[in-house]
């Protein structure tokens, strides 16, 4: 399938058989599974998964993409929709109760709205398998304490399990990406470990709190949590937010989000 990779869409398409091979493993479709693959590209891996699974969605933005992608896999069971996934409603494809296995190669300019976006949607999915810039997915899976660990370590451990599987350099893809990939796993929780009681409160403290990494907590929630309230939960109000635990901010949030805003 002949197509130039865009640079605007963060095209970078991948050819190498053992890296695909894989990828298909640690995805591990079993037939009757509903997949949806995100940016299928000239179809590397919707081959994989199709021979596996004998059926699959997949989301494609790049209209040049399609008619290639239909004339070799239509008879194989591929549903295609060119879309763009920032915007596609996920849920559309089950019926209700019925969840996803989701996996794709991300654009690296838009992977962090894209993660978000699929975590709205987490109720319709099983799991994601997702290759991602290394160092994001390194961000994603860091610990507390990390140099690494901020706000989306937080936000995608608080409603998924995380693991980096794999690292993917350079030149399985054409063309070569200046950075590494990887490939990471996350798996929905069900149910919250930390129940959370009001989202979208929850990712405003946590937005806050990593504001300004060097701040301390005193500082950077101001408005939002008193120091007092802060020590009485058993946070030191001079610590900083790379200190704190999912759980911890979790347990932070609930109590900000029942207690009235600061003038």
């Amino acid at each position: 399938m002949e197509h130039h990779p865009r640079k605007r869409f963060g095209q970078h398409f991948l050819h190498d058989p053992s890296v695909i091979g894989r990828i298909i493993a640690a995805v591990d479709p079993r037939p009757g599974e509903h997949l949806v693959e995100i940016g299928p590209g000239r179809g590397a891996i919707t081959a994989g998964l199709l021979a596996a699974a004998g059926r699959l969605d997949a989301v494609e933005l790049d209209r040049d993409l399609i008619e290639p992608l239909t004339t070799r896999f239509a008879a194989a069971g591929l549903r295609l929709h060119q879309a763009d996934a920032l915007r596609f409603d996920l849920g559309a494809l089950v019926p209700s109760g019925e969840r996803l296995r989701l996996v794709g190669n991300l654009p690296y300019n838009i992977s962090t709205p894209l993660l978000f976006r699929f975590l709205d949607q987490a109720d319709c999915l099983a799991d994601m398998h997702l290759m991602l810039q290394r160092e994001v997915a390194e961000r994603i899976t860091a610990e507390p304490g990390s140099k690494v660990y901020g706000r989306l370590s937080v936000m995608v451990q608080a409603w998924c399990r995380a693991e980096l599987l794999f690292l993917i350099r350079p030149g399985a893809f054409l063309p070569p990406p200046k950075v590494d990939s990887a490939f990471l796993r996350l798996v929905p929780h069900r149910p919250l470990p930390h129940p959370i009681d009001a989202p979208d409160s929850f990712a405003r403290l946590v937005a806050q709190a990593f504001s300004q990494r060097r701040k301390t907590l005193r500082n950077c929630l101001k408005g939002l949590i008193s120091p007092e309230r802060l020590a009485a939960l058993g946070v030191d109000p001079g610590a900083r937010a790379e200190e704190l635990s999912v759980e911890t901010f979790v347990r932070l949030a609930n109590a900000a989000c029942k207690t009235p805003p600061l003038p």
